[in-house]
């Protein structure tokens, strides 16, 4: 499932500093800082969507989230495989070169590092 910008901000706020409660998410921000309900908001969408949880003190909530940056990116990854790339990786590499952002050289090198890590 793909987060909206909002969404990514706050998981990367989560990501990085642990564990929060609302206001402590708000702190990180930098001005012009985002209202205490629209990040709360934010909370809540990301909670039903099964990315964040939280743990109750007294009336306040403590927000961690529950999915790693790393599987988030590798859905991410995959997503635009499947939706762009026709489910090809070797199709996203050659696209990669053709648009010079990989060079040879650099996919040579890749494949030095992938042969020594399997051996």
């Amino acid at each position: 499932m793909r987060l909206t910008e909002k969404e990514e901000e706050v998981m990367q706020i989560l990501w990085d500093k642990g564990p929060l409660f609302v206001r402590e998410i708000l702190e990180v921000y930098p001005e012009p800082k985002p209202h205490y309900n629209t990040v709360s908001t934010v909370i809540r969408v990301l909670e039903e969507k099964n990315f964040v949880s939280h743990k109750a003190y007294g009336n306040t909530y403590q927000y961690f989230p529950v999915v790693s940056q790393d599987e988030y990116k590798g859905r991410a990854l995959k997503k635009v495989i499947s939706q762009y790339f026709d489910d090809s990786y070797t199709h996203v590499v050659s696209t990669l070169i053709e648009e010079e952002r990989l060079s040879i050289s650099e996919l040579k090198d890749l494949i030095r590092k992938i042969e020594r890590g399997k051996k």
